[in-house]
C-alpha cells in the first residue's frame, strides 16, 4: 500500500485548540476544536469531527501521529509526578545550586525557580566514580535503607550520581534495588542524558522524572480509548523533530516538552519548497519561531523550560507568550502590555461570546477589521463584546477608544514576536533578510507581512491548511532516536580507536530504539572546543573518524557561529552523538480547491486609517492569482493580511506574498 492510499491522522494539541489533520484517497480534512482539561477528550472530539466531515470510520485510519502539551504544562504549572531526587553525597543541592548565570543582572529580586524537587525529597548516598571508572561501589543495602526513608506520596525518582555519563554502574545498581523496593517510576540520568555538566544533567534527568508519570498515564489512557475506537495506537511527536512510539516515549517523557512546537517546524519544511525558512507558528497562546537552513530544521541541546535546562535534543524554537488569546493589560508605569497570560480556549477572548470579558489579540483583530463577524470554529465571534472589552483596555491606558485600544495591542504584539525573531536569526549569526518567513498557526498569517516589514524580509510563505499545519507536520516527521555520550578527550591520532568502540556501541543503542533497524539511517555528530573552552560548537562526524577532517570542519563551523577560527589552538572532543532515522512516508498535502467566488469588502485599518478593503475567500483563488494589497483572504482556519504594498499569488494552494510591491 502506498503512502497516497493509506489514510493518515495528526492530532496537535495546543494550549488554546486542538487542531487535527485527516489525509484520505488524496482529500484533506480539517478539523479544529477547543483543547480540553484532560487531552485526550479533546483529542477524540476533533477526530470525531474530522472523521464525520470526511464521511470515514474511526477503523479506517492507518496512521495516527500525535504531538502533546501534557509534559510541557505539567513543567510549566508545577503539576507533574511528586518526585525525589538521589545524588552523590555532598552533592544533594547541585540542583537549586544552578549556574552563577543572572538572566535578569539588574533585577534585585531576582529568583531561580523553585527546583522540581525540594529539599526535603533530595537524598544522597555513599558512592564514588571518577571519569576515570568507579573508586567506590554503591552498597544495595544502603540504597534498601535510604529507599525505606522515601515518602510513600512519591511517584518518581530521579537518580544522578557523579560521572554515572562514563561509569554508569552505580547508578545501574541504585535503580535495580529502587525498582525492587517500590512502585516508583525511576529515571537515571546515564539514560536520560548520557553528558558531562552536572547541574544540567541533574535537571534534565528530573524533568523526566517529574514528568514521566503524567505522560504515561496519559498515553496510556488515550492508547486505550483510541483501540475502543478502533483506531491505531498512536505514534508521538518527541521534542527532536522525530516520531517515536507511545511505548518508547512513556519511558523518558522528557523528550516531549517541545513536542507541538517541533511539529510546526517540521511541517514548514515539508511544505514550503525551499531551503533557508524563517517559522513562524502564532497560535492562540503562544508564538514559536524556528529557523530552518539547507533544508534542515536547527536543533540545540541547550534548551531551557520555564527557566530550567533541559539538555535532550530539540529543535531550536524561540518560545513567546504572544497568541490569539494574549491578553492586552496596563502595567504600573502606564505602559500598554500583551501577554503572557492569556484567554486560553475557556473562557477565551471576549468576542468568543462564552464569558470573557479580557481584551486579546483576537478581539483587537476583529476591532480593525481583519476578522469579519463570521464563526470562528464553533464560535460566532461577537464584535460588541469584543469592543466592550477594548473600550476598558482604552480607558485604562489613557488611549481614544477601542480602535486606538485595538491598534495598541496588534503594534506590542507585533513588538514582542518581531524581537523573537530577531533572537532566532540575528543573536545566531542569520541575517533575517536571506530567509523567507513561513507562517502558519490560527493566527500566524495574519502578522506575518508586517513582521517581515519590520524585519526587512521581502518573502511570506503560507502554505494551504496553514492553521494546522502542525498537526501537518506529525505526518511528514520521520523517526528519529538520539544517543549522546561523553567522552573527553584532545583531538589527534590517539585515541581513534576508543572513539570509534564509543561509537558504534551509542550506534546500537539508537538502532535497538528504531521500530525497523534495518531500515535506520545512522548519523553520527561530535561536540568540539578549543582546549579552555566553555561551550561547544557541535559539527558532522566522519566516520571513520578522522582527526584532521574534524579540526577542519569545527574550525569553519566556530568561524561561523562564533566570527574566528584558531587553526594552531589545540582542539578537545567533548561528547560523541549519533541519531537513527527512518524516512516518512510524507503524504502529499492537498492543494486547495477553487470555486467561482466573488470577493466581499469590509472597513480594515492598515497604517492607521480605515480603508475599504476586498476580502477573498481563500478556497475561490485560483493557482496564479495576485491580489495586490491592501486586501483580505479568509480561511477556514487562518486569515491573511496582505498589508499596502504587498502583493500575494496563489501558488499550487500556498500564499506567496512579495514586499516592496509599489
Amino acid at each position: 500500500m502506498s503512502a497516497g492510499e493509506r489514510t493518515w491522522l495528526g492530532v496537535d494539541v495546543g494550549g488554546t485548540f486542538t487542531d487535527v489533520v485527516l489525509v484520505a484517497d488524496g482529500e484533506l480534512t480539517t478539523a479544529k476544536v477547543p483543547t480540553t482539561t484532560e487531552q485526550s477528550e479533546g483529542v477524540l472530539t476533533g477526530i470525531e469531527t474530522a472523521c464525520d466531515s470526511a464521511g470515514l470510520d474511526f477503523a479506517a485510519v492507518d496512521r495516527f501521529r500525535h504531538a502533546t502539551t501534557a509534559a510541557v504544562n505539567a513543567t510549566l504549572e508545577s503539576e507533574g509526578a511528586k518526585t525525589a531526587l538521589i545524588t552523590t553525597a555532598g552533592f544533594g543541592d547541585v540542583l537549586e545550586i544552578g549556574r552563577q548565570d543572572r538572566p535578569s543582572l539588574y533585577d534585585l529580586d531576582a529568583r531561580n525557580p523553585e527546583p522540581l524537587v525540594p529539599a526535603e525529597l533530595r537524598f544522597e548516598i555513599d558512592e564514588r566514580v571518577t571519569p576515570e571508572g568507579v573508586e567506590r561501589a554503591v552498597d544495595p543495602d544502603a540504597v534498601r535503607t535510604l529507599a525505606a526513608s522515601i515518602p510513600e506520596d512519591v511517584e518518581s525518582v530521579a537518580v544522578c550520581l557523579l560521572h554515572a555519563y562514563a561509569h554508569p554502574d552505580n547508578e545501574r545498581t541504585v535503580a535495580s534495588v529502587l525498582q525492587e523496593a517500590g512502585d516508583w517510576s525511576v529515571s537515571t540520568s546515564h539514560e536520560v542524558l548520557g553528558t558531562f555538566r552536572e547541574y544540567e544533567r541533574t535537571a534534565t534527568t528530573v524533568a523526566d522524572a517529574y514528568v514521566t508519570p503524567v505522560i504515561d498515564a496519559y498515553l496510556g489512557r488515550l492508547t486505550e480509548r483510541a483501540h475502543e475506537q478502533g483506531l491505531p495506537a498512536p505514534r508521538v511527536m518527541q521534542s527532536n523533530g522525530g516520531i517515536a512510539d507511545a511505548a518508547t516515549v512513556r519511558e523518558h517523557a522528557v523528550t516531549t516538552l517541545l513536542s507541538g512546537p517541533a511539529a510546526g517546524v517540521v511541517g514548514a519544511a515539508s511544505v514550503a519548497g525551499e531551503d533557508q525558512l524563517v517559522t513562524f507558528d502564532m497560535g492562540g497562546t503562544s508564538a514559536d519561531v524556528g529557523l530552518v537552513t539547507d533544508g534542515t530544521a536547527a536543533r540545540t541541546t541547550d534548551a531551557t523550560i520555564a527557566e530550567r535546562p533541559v539538555g535532550v535534543p530539540m529543535v531550536d524554537v524561540e518560545t513567546v507568550g504572544a497568541g490569539g488569546g494574549s491578553v492586552g493589560w496596563v502595567d504600573e508605569g502606564g505602559a500598554l502590555r500583551v501577554g503572557p497570560k492569556s484567554a486560553g480556549a475557556d473562557p477565551g477572548p471576549a468576542c468568543y461570546g462564552r464569558g470573557g470579558t479580557e481584551p486579546t489579540v483576537t478581539d483587537a483583530a476583529l476591532q480593525l477589521g481583519y476578522l469579519g463577524g463570521e464563526s470562528f470554529g464553533e464560535f460566532d465571534l461577537d464584535a460588541d463584546a469584543a469592543e466592550a472589552a477594548l473600550t476598558e483596555l482604552a480607558a485604562a491606558a489613557d488611549l481614544d477608544g477601542p480602535v486606538a485600544a485595538a491598534r495598541g495591542i496588534y503594534r506590542v504584539a507585533n513588538a514582542t514576536m518581531t524581537r523573537t525573531i530577531r533572537s532566532a536569526t540575528v543573536e545566531r549569526g542569520h541575517d533575517p533578510r536571506e530567509f523567507a518567513l513561513v507562517a502558519f498557526g490560527g493566527a500566524g498569517p495574519m502578522h506575518a507581512a508586517a513582521l517581515a516589514d519590520r524585519l526587512g524580509i521581502e518573502r511570506v510563505l503560507v502554505p494551504a491548511a496553514s492553521g494546522v499545519l502542525s498537526a501537518y507536520g506529525l505526518l511528514a516527521a520521520d523517526e528519529t532516536h538520539d544517543a549522546a555520550r561523553t567522552h573527553r578527550t584532545q583531538l589527534g591520532s590517539a585515541g581513534v580507536a576508543t572513539i570509534e568502540s564509543k561509537y558504534d556501541d551509542l550506534d546500537a543503542s539508537v538502532r535497538s530504539a528504531a521500530s525497523d533497524a534495518d531500515l535506520a539511517t545512522i548519523e553520527r555528530e561530535a561536540d568540539l572546543r578549543y582546549a579552555g573552552q566553555r561551550y561547544e560548537v557541535t559539527v558532522p562526524a566522519t566516520a571513520p573518524f578522522d582527526p584532521a577532517a574534524m579540526r577542519d570542519r569545527f574550525g569553519a563551523a566556530h568561524e561561523r557561529v562564533r566570527g574566528y577560527r584558531l587553526d594552531d589552538e589545540p582542539v578537545e572532543l567533548v561528547t560523541l552523538r549519533t541519531s537513527a532515522t527512518i524516512p516518512g512516508e510524507n503524504p502529499p498535502l492537498p492543494g486547495v480547491e477553487t470555486a467561482d467566488s466573488r470577493p466581499g469588502v469590509r472597513s480594515v485599518s492598515f497604517e492607521g486609517m480605515f480603508r475599504e478593503t476586498p476580502v477573498y475567500d481563500r478556497a475561490g483563488l485560483a493557482a496564479g492569482t495576485s491580489l495586490d494589497g491592501p486586501a483580505i483572504v479568509a480561511g477556514a482556519e487562518s486569515t491573511v493580511v496582505v498589508p499596502p504594498g504587498w502583493r500575494s499569488t496563489t501558488d499550487q494552494g500556498t500564499l506567496v506574498l512579495e514586499g516592496g510591491v509599489a
